[in-house]
């Protein structure tokens, strides 16, 4: 298996700093789970995309949860033609799964859609106005404001 360099990753993408760790300890080869492959996308400053490989499962399969800051994604096939199907080669996994994502402060999860076997989280990160940049203007003494009430002394 090969080991990725993430660093330009850390460089250029916003909010998902702690996913990008959790992804380099994920492609040491020990044993960390690889199935359903997936991509994470960003799209624009603040807006990313999760696409799972999710081929054989219907909307029906699939659970989408967000609680506090980790996004959790199951997968369970409903074993309804087991019996009757006889399978000389299965080469496509329908197997049971949950995968987890950390999420950053504000990210939040827009909707999701199944398109052509792939599962497509769409992720915005929403900072509130009150955690936002503001501009605090600078006053000067000819503002009308007397320095010496602002420091409490009287001359």
């Amino acid at each position: 298996m090969r080991h990725y360099d993430l660093s330009p990753l850390y460089r250029s993408t916003v909010g998902f700093d702690k996913l990008f760790s959790m992804l380099d300890t994920v492609s040491n080869p020990e044993g960390a789970p690889s199935y359903p492959p997936y991509n994470i996308e960003r799209l624009a400053e603040n807006t990313y995309r999760i696409s799972m490989a999710v081929a054989g499962f219907t909307e029906a399969d699939l659970k989408i949860e967000v609680k506090e800051n980790t996004l959790t994604v199951v997968g369970e096939k409903a074993d309804q033609d087991k019996e009757s199907r006889e399978f000389l080669h299965r080469g496509i996994a329908a197997r049971a799964f949950e995968r987890q994502f950390q999420l950053a402060d504000y990210m939040q999860v827009e909707g999701a859609n199944l398109e052509h076997g792939l599962l497509h989280i769409n992720l915005v990160r929403e900072i509130p106005e009150a955690k936002k940049p503001r501009q605090i203007e600078i006053k000067g003494h000819e503002s009308g404001v007397d320095p010496t009430v602002i420091e409490g002394s009287t001359h």
